[in-house]
């Protein structure tokens, strides 16, 4: 038996197939054949009148995040000075893993903003390798803009958000 599908019949299966894969918080990244970001340990933050601001993931103490400006990836003067800074820690704690999660502020697509965010962590780690820190402890991974930590739409937020953030490995 053969079954003609018309034009919407095969719309309304891919809808209904994209609805149905909708609750899969990964589907855009398995469809680009992209994996999701780790899942990582996250502290509660309390904003200011008591409120739990969105949870941030617990850092390396020791070990500061640097920014970037505005769809860019290069570490800028200030930021080469704070990582030649964190060689020491690489070097004093020499077999830990580390984690280096690129984010982007809120403007962009999610696919835009993950590549971007992904470019930040491997120059990250691309800069501090040629300062004699093991690459292989280092596992560059990118958030996008999936994990702001500040939530206010205006560029003094946006800065804070676009950054490398280090978290120690188990």
């Amino acid at each position: 038996m053969k079954v003609k599908l018309h034009g919407s019949m095969v719309l309304a299966l891919v809808a209904g197939l994209i609805l149905i894969l909708a609750g899969c918080e990964c589907v855009e990244q398995q469809v680009k054949g992209e994996t999701a970001p780790p899942k990582s340990p996250e502290a509660q933050v309390t904003a200011p009148g008591g409120k739990t601001a969105v949870p941030v993931t617990a850092s390396v103490v020791g070990l500061n995040d640097i920014h970037f400006d505005f769809d860019k990836y290069n570490i800028r003067e200030e930021d080469a000075a704070i990582l030649k800074g964190d060689v020491p820690w690489f070097k004093n704690n020499a077999g830990k893993k580390v984690r280096i999660e690129g984010n982007c502020d809120e403007r962009g697509t999610i696919e835009y903003n993950l590549v971007l965010g992904q470019k930040r962590a491997d120059s990250t780690k691309n800069f501090l390798v040629k300062f004699g820190v093991d690459g292989n402890l280092i596992q560059p991974v990118t958030y996008g803009k999936e994990k702001p930590i500040c939530q206010e739409h205006n560029e003094e937020c946006w800065v804070k958000n676009r950054r490398a953030h280090f978290v120690l490995l188990p």
